[in-house]
């Protein structure tokens, strides 16, 4: 018998206010806006009255519900397809183990 394929998951990790945040989603994909990445399908685990991870809650409160979101492209660190879906997390950032990417934008000639 053929093994069912799963779907893709994605761990996306990518800056926001000073901290690192750690997604699990079913899409990513180009946004229509220039230089941003759209992430869809926000995965979370199971809902307990027992609060684990008091960062994963965090992140379910600000993206659960939400249809789809636009991140600049310079704000994500990896983008990784992945078997299962971890522990979505927020992690503070450390700027001497990532960074963003530098990024300016050309000024329009007249």
């Amino acid at each position: 018998m053929a093994e069912k394929e799963q779907p893709d998951i994605y761990r996306v990790l990518f800056h926001n206010d000073g901290q690192i945040y750690e997604v699990y989603v079913q899409e990513v994909s180009h946004s229509f806006l220039s230089g941003f990445i759209r992430l869809e399908g926000f995965i979370f685990g199971e809902t307990t009255q027992v609060v684990i991870d008091p960062s994963e809650e965090k992140l379910r409160g600000e993206f659960e519900g939400v249809k789809h979101v636009d991140i600049p492209f310079h704000h994500i660190l990896r983008i990784s397809s992945v078997q299962k879906r971890g522990t979505p997390k927020i992690t503070k950032s450390d700027s001497s183990s990532a960074s963003p990417i530098p990024f300016s934008v050309p000024a329009e000639k007249s």
